[in-house]
């Protein structure tokens, strides 16, 4: 008979203790996915992937190891504990490394609430590649796509499960289907690329092949004919579909790893503004349907709603134990962590504050400038903040797009910058990160 996740966890917390450690957790994760590439109206790809993962950490002291395998058996899990044990003996001493205070942990968990797992069967492989030829068919349809590089239908399912020595014990189930396509416009070195896609957690709730692959040829025709605009000073909008990219700079310098570590442009910025006034970031790990939820963190902390910014202020870190600890502070139950690696912090869903104005308001707004649709590499300081980075879109005189841009780069300052967005109000409210189009007055453009 199977073992259940929470069985095993419990071997392993049992093989640790029987090893020698002093404290230990244990992560258990049970998945499943599935992937069906089509092209040219036929099947090409078919993946799908099944597993149990084991994690173990052990602490001896302030001395941490952590071991992780895909065997299930007794006598595996047994030489699993004994190695980590060795390991963390051998480990350099972390005073801040250490499991979670028994008050501390999360109680009375609404698993249910958050609706993080589709309870309707797995769909056929036939119903995933089907959303993937509708939606390369009408790829296709567009006038002026040439290729359909991609259509993907997919499908996972994981549960996990955690459990401590210091007697927490939980854990829950999410899924995920998705559908996606890439089409290229033109030919030769005229060819343009874009895409769309979608990624629900329940099947209900996911948008229409059909509009998917359209959309996705749509906006690589709109793509063709690009040029290189004029470099200079001038306003920039970020449009919704990277737009979160700016506001993941903001998390990864608010998260406390990068200012205990001295190297986050934002750490001489706490109680200080940092956005504009009414703006604020909101944590809220606790929204229903949406993919970074989170009823406990990895070390089995409550999750709680958060104000990382508010009314444009600087309000606090994204803490996990250790971190904490070593900031004189409290976790703010962040905590992430792989099978195979300790915990460290990370941002859930985060919400940005929305505006009053569409994009096309701010893009009739800015006269003249640039709209960005798509990012390429990077050059960016976590210390300074100093930003730059290759872009293409299109360029907007008097108000009105004008005409596709490419092989341009946009740069400035991310403290200068976030200082001084504008949101729109479009936002999709679904995402986990919900950040609409953001106008920023001036950056510096190197194009022609």
């Amino acid at each position: 008979m199977a073992q259940t996740l929470e069985q095993l966890a419990e071997i392993m917390l049992d093989a640790a203790k029987a090893a020698g450690a002093e404290t230990a957790d244990a992560m258990v994760m049970r998945g499943t996915s599935v992937s069906i590439d089509v092209r040219e109206g036929k099947l090409e790809q078919a993946e799908r992937s099944e597993g149990v993962d084991l994690g173990l950490r052990v602490l001896i002291g302030q001395r941490q190891a952590n071991v992780s395998i895909s065997d299930t058996r007794a006598e595996s899990i047994a030489v699993m504990a004994e190695r980590a044990v060795a390991m963390a003996k051998e480990a350099p001493e972390d005073p801040y490394v250490g499991l979670a205070d028994r008050d501390q942990l999360a109680r009375g968990l609404d698993i249910a609430g958050l609706e993080l797992c589709d309870p309707t069967d797995e769909p056929a492989a036939a119903s995933l590649q089907e959303d993937a030829m509708i939606a390369e068919a009408a790829a296709k349809a567009v006038n002026g796509v040439s290729q359909v590089q991609s259509a993907t239908g997919g499908y996972s399912s994981s549960e996990v499960f955690l459990a401590a020595s210091n007697g927490f014990a939980a854990g829950y189930a999410r899924s995920s289907r998705g559908i996606y396509a890439t089409a290229i416009a033109g030919e030769g070195d005229a060819m343009e690329r874009d895409y769309d896609g979608d990624s629900r957690i329940f099947q209900n709730d996911l948008r229409d092949a059909a509009e998917i692959g359209t959309s996705a040829g749509q906006r690589a025709v709109e793509r063709l004919n690009a040029r290189k605009p004029e470099t200079g000073s001038y306003p920039v909008v970020f449009d919704e579909r990277i737009s979160s990219s700016l506001i993941g700079h903001v998390l990864a310098a608010a998260n406390g790893g990068m200012v205990a570590r001295g190297s986050s442009w934002l750490r001489d910025k706490l109680g200080q503004q940092v956005l504009p006034d009414g703006l604020s970031l909101i944590e809220d790990p606790k929204r229903a349907r949406v993919s970074g939820s989170r009823p406990f963190d990895a070390e089995g902390l409550p999750t709680a709603r958060r104000a990382i910014i508010d009314n444009g202020v600087l309000t606090g870190w994204t803490l996990d134990l250790a971190t904490a600890r070593k900031l004189g502070m409290a976790s703010t139950g962040n905590a992430a962590r792989g099978i195979s690696s300790p915990p460290s912090p990370s941002s859930w869903n985060v919400s940005l504050t929305q505006g009053d104005r569409s994009r096309a308001e701010l893009i009739k707004d800015m006269g003249t400038g640039l709209l960005v649709t798509s990012m390429i590499g990077s050059t960016i300081s976590p210390t300074t903040g100093d930003y730059s980075r290759g872009a293409a879109g299109f360029w907007v005189e008097n108000g009105e797009i004008a005409y596709p841009v490419n092989e341009c780069t946009i740069a400035g300052n991310l403290h200068d910058m976030m200082m001084s967005i504008v949101p729109a109000n479009d936002a999709r409210t679904y995402l986990s990160r919900v950040v609409p189009s953001l106008l920023i007055p001036g950056m510096t453009l190197a194009g022609n």
